[in-house]
């Protein structure tokens, strides 16, 4: 009891304070409170990959066959350039086009859709929010994959992940604060939220240690012994990770030249004559000959595997078989079916060879009417086995949008929070530019001898609110890309959830930053002090700087941050030049008029030169023996604002506003699809 005590009061939440009773009370360990989900075997047939390389097309995979099992730990390995990352993509549906051949999910034609909500990519780099906790970015997994769950079974999920993944102790350590074998396990722990019957890994060991290697590989391994399908593309693993594998898919120039057991990879390479010397790591081996070093081989391997529609496994009696052609229930089989197999092995010369033909012959009526979805006997997996049957429709994704809205749009004001640059620097560089400015025009806005100054200070308000909100998100939006496109892929949320989250969640704290600016600088310089001009005033900036916010996000969906931080300023040129700043509407050449009707510049100068001068304002004063521009209506004769409306300026800028947050989220949906 007093244990109990203990672990409340130092902010522990239920899940965990269950995890810590259990294993003190010896209890069983390691994900005993994941949602169940249905094993998924997945096999492929005559694949083959095709990229367009300038005018001539290069084939990246040829005509691959192969079989990957639930409960395994399956490597992808091969030679650089082999094409083991393509083939990772094409079975996650990572990429689509340019692919022929058949895919197959427990022996039915994949349903791409159905299928990635049973999957889960991680990829090679570690895209995590760095401004989170562990415990934090669990949660918000937890609330997007599993929201249909009570918040104590959350917790329990989350407590009983964190607990197997040995990340219970650090759930208050910031992300950024984690070592690399840390990191990849948290973007294990978040993909293992939904429980996915089948996980892919992109070079899961790369940059870590031989230490931190051994403990993502027994993790995998791990994992693959609950049922789940595991399969990871590795480059070259020592042979103490080697061993840990239980089937190896080797490529060798876009063709397959082993597939089976790990164990069985020596004799078989000893069977053709390829003897791997003592002591040497046969995973070296392998790759040393498909890459030519003991001569061409590769053909002969190709042929001796069928390009993958063989399958190397341990010596078993028949009734073991079952995992290589493709069943998972041992009652499927007839005597008829087993003697076709033991024929069909024993013609083959060896009694680990297993042909994959038939995994694809549909016509084998006595195995299509007999094999069920692959799923354990127990009725809490028999009840997701919908989620294998595409006739029956399930929730794309894991919560309403509406939901997903709230949740990532309480994460990016948690984000902004925490974001220095985002916050505390852009408000320190508001509040220092507003007093210098004011410092700078102070007290000129009610002299009529300073009038030209006043409308300099006009525009750079224009030019200060345009360059800090387009910048800011230029540099900022780009770096979201990465953990955006991991996250959609793998289905924790719409894209249109996330970009309406995204959009609004720093529009308040520009608000405020306008406003401080604006505020400082209207008092120092002595605008008119009236509020319905000061409101005028401040709707004007309000607007440009969000219009301003916009283009960024455009140019930061369409283009990486280099070339955006460079084109953005290039592109903003012609705005500012037809402001009305520098050239009035009616001295523009007629075939350029129309580019100022697009500037939202001209739009926002306009409107705060009319709330300062426009609306009949009384004369200003005059300290010297003449002012031209005493009388207000003077300064917008020469500016030629005489018949300009106010109420257009601010339609204008709405209208342009809307139409640069719809153009952001087309760029951004198309460099999502553009980048897979």
């Amino acid at each position: 009891m007093e244990n109990i005590k203990y672990l409340l009061n130092n902010n522990r939440s239920p899940g965990e304070v269950k995890v810590q009773i259990t294993r003190a009370n010896g209890g069983q360990r390691g994900l005993q409170h994941l949602p169940q989900r249905p094993k998924v075997d997945l096999a492929f047939s005559d694949l083959t990959y095709t990229v367009r390389q300038g005018k001539s097309d290069k084939v990246i995979l040829k005509h691959v066959s192969g079989r990957l099992k639930s409960g395994e730990l399956t490597a992808i390995m091969g030679p650089s350039g082999a094409g083991k990352s393509t083939l990772l993509n094409i079975l996650t549906g990572y990429k689509t086009e340019g692919m022929q051949g058949q895919i197959l999910m427990n022996n039915n034609e994949r349903d791409l859709s159905q299928f990635r909500k049973l999957s889960a990519y991680i990829m090679q780099d570690n895209q995590l929010h760095a401004n989170l906790t562990v415990s934090e970015a669990m949660e918000v997994a937890a609330k997007l994959k599993i929201g249909d769950k009570t918040l104590e079974q959350r917790e329990a999920i989350i407590a009983d992940i964190l607990d197997t993944l040995g990340l219970l102790e650090h759930r208050r350590t910031m992300t950024s604060g984690l070592s690399g074998g840390q990191k990849k396990r948290l973007s294990i722990a978040l993909e293992l939220v939904s429980n996915p019957p089948i996980m892919f890994f992109d070079e899961p060991t790369s940059g870590l240690d031989s230490s931190s290697c051994f403990q993502c590989i027994s993790l995998l391994k791990e994992l693959a012994r609950g049922g789940r399908t595991i399969i990871c593309t590795i480059h070259q693993p020592s042979a103490r990770l080697f061993e840990m594998f239980d089937h190896l898919y080797t490529l060798a120039d876009g063709q397959c030249v082993y597939q089976g057991s790990t164990r069985q990879l020596v004799p078989f390479l000893g069977s053709l004559g390829l003897q791997c010397p003592s002591y040497h790591n046969p995973a070296s081996y392998i790759i040393e000959v498909a890459c030519g070093e003991y001569g061409e081989h590769t053909r002969t391997l190709v042929n001796a595997i069928e390009n993958g529609k063989n399958d190397i496994v341990n010596d078993q009696p028949f009734p073991e078989f079952k995992m290589t052609d493709g069943l998972n229930n041992a009652d499927a089989y007839t005597n008829e079916n087993l003697d076709s197999v033991i024929a069909n092995t024993l013609a083959k010369g060896s009694p680990n060879a297993i042909n994959m033909n038939n995994l694809y012959n549909e016509k084998e009526s006595n195995v299509q009417n007999n094999v069920a979805i692959s799923v354990e006997k127990d009725d809490k997996i028999n009840a997701e086995t919908p989620f294998l049957d595409s006739s029956v429709q399930q929730p794309r994704y894991g919560t309403s949008e509406l939901q997903q809205f709230f949740i990532i749009l309480r994460r990016a004001l948690l984000f902004s929070r925490r974001d220095w640059t985002l916050m505390y620097l852009r408000l320190f560089a508001h509040i220092l530019v507003g007093f210098l400015i004011g410092a700078l025009y102070f007290k000129i806005g009610n002299d009529g001898a300073k009038v030209l100054s006043n409308l300099g200070f006009l525009f750079f308000n224009m030019l200060f609110l345009m360059y800090t909100s387009m910048t800011i998100t230029i540099l900022s939006f780009p770096l979201e890309m990465p953990v955006l496109l991991k996250e959609s892929f793998n289905r924790w949320y719409s894209l249109r959830s996330y970009y309406l989250a995204i959009t609004i969640s720093d529009m308040p704290f520009q608000a405020i930053f306008c406003v401080i600016y604006v505020t400082i600088v209207y008092l120092m310089t002595s605008q008119p002090s009236e509020w319905s001009r000061y409101g005028m005033f401040l709707l004007a900036c309000l607007l440009v700087s969000f219009v301003a916010q916009s283009v960024g996000l455009v140019v930061g969906a369409a283009m990486n941050v280099q070339n955006g931080v460079f084109l953005a300023p290039v592109m903003s040129v012609p705005f500012l030049l037809f402001s009305g700043f520098f050239v009035s509407f009616d001295a523009i050449p007629i075939y350029l008029r129309w580019i100022t009707y697009l500037s939202y510049i001209r739009y926002g100068f306009e409107g705060t030169a009319l709330a300062t001068y426009g609306f009949d304002r009384p004369k200003l004063q005059c300290f010297t023996s003449y002012c031209h521009f005493k009388a207000p209506t003077v300064t917008l004769e020469e500016l030629d604002m005489v018949h300009s409306n106010y109420t257009v300026d601010v339609v204008a800028l709405v209208v342009i506003f809307f139409v640069l947050r719809i153009s952001a989220f087309l760029f951004l949906r198309w460099k999502l699809k553009s980048n897979r």
